[in-house]
């Protein structure tokens, strides 16, 4: 089911990802500049100017998230690890995000300027920033030389707004053509291992994201990526808790009014498992991938669950000519790419993916 299944995808590349919506619509250009995507966190904690940790809220551009952080570590004198943020954040944009440092007993640095990156607040903290802090993301895309039938494209656009689109993980997950999908599956059935630890948490990742969206991939073509299976874990909106739908009688009206959403597993160590039609569809997908999903497990990650279904809030669009810009606002751990790919084929024009 993951390699040359349903989605006829090439054998080591990672699981096909089927539109819910009936897209794409068409083709389009992404990220022809970086400022044609753009990034801005949505915080639930707000520095309030005292302790032994700063946070510095940082516009980059062409940047990627952990480079920040190591350059902030070296202006302040500090290890790596003394430095904290909420999420990774895309390199090919210009995004807006909070870091922190510790800085026990130390002043503030002195920050000196570099290409590509604003520093628009120093606060002090009592707390370092962890992952996952944020709210979510705030997001203004645009994608140019559109070509797409518009009403039709119109139609998706509020039928995403109103139902969401499947919680994929996106393209970005599983690294350039792939690869951290195919090493990482190699690495766990026996292969070379990653020399680096950052490198092996890509590639577990990977594995994982993708054994997650083979299964939410086979929930969109039966169509129950957003509607209730019997035996489904469901988690509520905004939230990391689960139960059983078992449990509560009124789940499906719940699933279907967005306060609830099924979920799908990201395999390891077993924990909370879902029954009958929905524990079926996982073993369907997931069960000629034991050996896999064992090698996770005895790496020590436990077995979560992730919702299958993606709200998308504050959904604008307009166009100016042949360009399509848009803006809305995603969960934490969401990918934007998830959302375009309802709407339009995209592709970044070789000199951006260069830069």
């Amino acid at each position: 089911m993951l390699n040359g299944g349903a989605g006829g995808e090439p054998v080591d590349a990672p699981p096909a990802t089927p539109a819910a919506h009936g897209g794409p619509a068409g083709t389009a250009l992404l990220r022809v500049e970086a400022a044609d995507f753009r990034v801005d966190e949505i915080m639930t904690v707000v520095p309030d100017g005292e302790g032994e940790h700063l946070w510095v809220e940082i516009e980059k551009t062409n940047w990627n998230t952990e480079d920040v952080a190591l350059w902030l570590a070296k202006q302040a004198g500090v290890h790596r690890l003394a430095v904290g943020y909420g999420g990774l954040k895309d390199r090919r944009a210009v995004t807006r995000q909070w870091f922190s440092l510790h800085l026990p007993g130390k002043p503030d640095p002195e920050f000196e300027a570099a290409e590509g990156l604003v520093i628009h607040r120093a606060l002090r903290h009592r707390r370092k920033l962890n992952r996952g802090t944020h709210r979510g993301n705030a997001f203004q895309l645009r994608l140019r030389q559109v070509e797409a039938d518009r009403e039709r494209l119109e139609s998706i656009l509020l039928a995403v707004a109103g139902q969401g689109v499947p919680n994929y993980f996106g393209e970005q997950r599983f690294g350039r053509d792939g690869a951290n999908w195919t090493r990482g599956r190699a690495w766990l059935l026996g292969g070379e291992a990653p020399r680096k630890r950052t490198l092996r948490n890509f590639w577990l990742s990977a594995v994982r994201s993708g054994l997650f969206n083979a299964v939410l991939a086979e929930r969109v073509r039966e169509g129950v990526w957003d509607r209730l299976l019997d035996g489904d874990l469901l988690r509520p909106d905004g939230s990391r808790g689960l139960f059983s739908a078992d449990d509560d009688a009124n789940a499906a009206a719940r699933v279907a009014a967005g306060e609830v959403h099924p979920t799908a597993p990201l395999p390891g160590r077993a924990g909370m498992a879902s029954s009958a039609a929905c524990e079926r569809l996982e073993q369907r997908v997931l069960g000629p991938h034991g050996p896999l999903i064992a090698a996770l497990g005895e790496l020590g990650l436990e077995a979560e669950r992730r919702a299958t279904r993606l709200p998308v809030t504050g959904l604008e669009w307009h166009w100016a000519g042949d360009t399509l810009e848009l803006a809305l606002s995603l969960p934490t751990g969401a990918f934007a790419t998830s959302v375009l790919a309802e709407l339009l084929a995209t592709r970044v024009p070789a000199a951006a993916d260069r830069g």
